[in-house]
């Protein structure tokens, strides 16, 4: 049997960029890419905190160091600038991995530096 199960989250990373005119996806800083052990081209829910949107897109790498997060294409409605966002990824399992499964959590400050990074699912300790 297979599970799905979050894989990997950047919670509550600041929109600071929008571009209505591009193709789709969201642009993300290749830095956090890295850290959050995400991938370029990988399928990722968007949750505005905001506004409660919830959209699916895909991943573009973003200037490494830049701090940019950017909703292109229509993603760009869902959102205005400064709203937080959480990018989330989901991956299956079977159960022998299930066994040492650990997700990443990658936490970030207003300007979306990282600040910790965790392995596990603590309900209601990221506020």
């Amino acid at each position: 049997m297979q599970v799905d199960m979050l894989y990997s989250k950047i919670h509550r990373v600041t929109l600071n960029k929008a571009n209505l005119n591009y193709i789709g996806s969201i642009s993300i800083d290749e830095d956090l890419i890295f850290v959050a052990r995400l991938r370029v081209g990988q399928k990722v829910d968007i949750v505005n905190v905001n506004n409660g949107e919830r959209f699916s897109t895909y991943i573009i790498k973003a200037k490494a160091g830049s701090k940019e997060i950017c909703l292109n294409g229509a993603a760009a409605r869902k959102a205005e600038i400064g709203d937080k966002l959480i990018i989330i990824a989901y991956a299956s399992f079977s159960e022998e991995e299930l066994e040492k499964y650990k997700p990443t959590i990658v936490l970030v400050d207003e300007k979306n530096a990282v600040t910790h990074i965790e392995n596990e699912i603590k309900g209601g300790e990221y506020d």
